[in-house]
């Protein structure tokens, strides 16, 4: 299996309470290395059109509001196999769905409150990391 890197946000729940290393430290120990991090506030708009995607679904602006309610941590993930490990290590997007010892099965509040976000396939991978990140900032 290929190096990958992929992106990872961690949500505003999530970061409002204060679990940042918790998260990080899962990743860490499943063998991703975080090559890229930093904490930000999205704005409505920028939420909208990272999640542009979903912009017909409808829950579209409850998720870009609460994406811009508090801060997110925005990081990349290297490793082999990143996108499926992430994946992996997040969990089902429902939290009562997710397999014991996730990231949602510990940490998510409800479907929409599910602590992080994980690129799904390597195209989506790179479009979310150049988003948030210049090429300067990948330490890898």
């Amino acid at each position: 299996m290929a190096t990958e890197r992929t992106l990872s946000i961690i949500k505003p729940d999530a970061t409002r309470r204060n679990l940042t290393g918790k998260i990080n430290a899962k990743f860490e120990d499943a063998g991703l290395r975080i090559v890229a991090q930093k904490r930000i506030q999205l704005t409505i708009a920028q939420a909208g059109e990272f999640y542009a995607v979903h912009k017909e679904r409808p829950f579209f602006g409850e998720l870009t509001e609460f994406m811009a309610s508090e801060p997110v941590v925005v990081q990349v993930l290297e490793g082999e196999g990143a996108i499926a490990k992430n994946r992996e290590v997040m969990g089902a997007t429902n939290p009562a769905d997710a397999a014991p010892g996730t990231i949602r099965a510990e940490f998510a509040e409800s479907v929409g409150e599910n602590s992080v976000h994980g690129s799904d396939a390597p195209e989506t991978a790179a479009q979310e990391i150049a988003f948030f990140f210049s090429g300067l900032e990948l330490v890898g």
